[in-house]
């Protein structure tokens, strides 16, 4: 299967792999925060909706929540986020992912 990567009006960026969804900040959302230092994650298992808070993200220019752009199962976080946030403030917004979702209605991301 093709991946296929998308862009959200939220300035996030959704990767199918084939598999699973891969949701990161993308390298706008990455300049308009500012140097980020914390991340609320949802627990891996956590059911999101379309639209409802998914993410909130502290940076040195703002606190911002994220809205989930698909629903879906959280499949996977990124642990590297708990080690090291700076990895959400790297030069390549493919690092900086957040979540990955599972059991998505392919028309949500179909319709983004």
């Amino acid at each position: 299967m093709e991946k296929k990567c998308l862009k959200t009006k939220d300035n996030l960026w959704i990767l199918f792999n084939g598999a699973e969804y891969v949701i990161g900040l993308s390298a706008q959302a990455q300049e308009d925060l500012g140097k980020v230092t914390f991340a609320n994650l949802p627990k891996p298992g956590a059911s999101v909706k379309q639209g409802e808070p998914m993410v909130e993200v502290e940076a040195e220019k703002a606190v911002q929540e994220f809205p989930a752009p698909l629903s879906g199962t959280i499949s996977s976080i990124n642990d590297k986020i708990a080690e090291n946030i700076d990895v959400l403030n790297d030069e390549d917004e493919m690092n900086a992912w957040l979540v990955a979702l599972k059991d998505v209605d392919t028309t949500e991301f179909d319709n983004l």
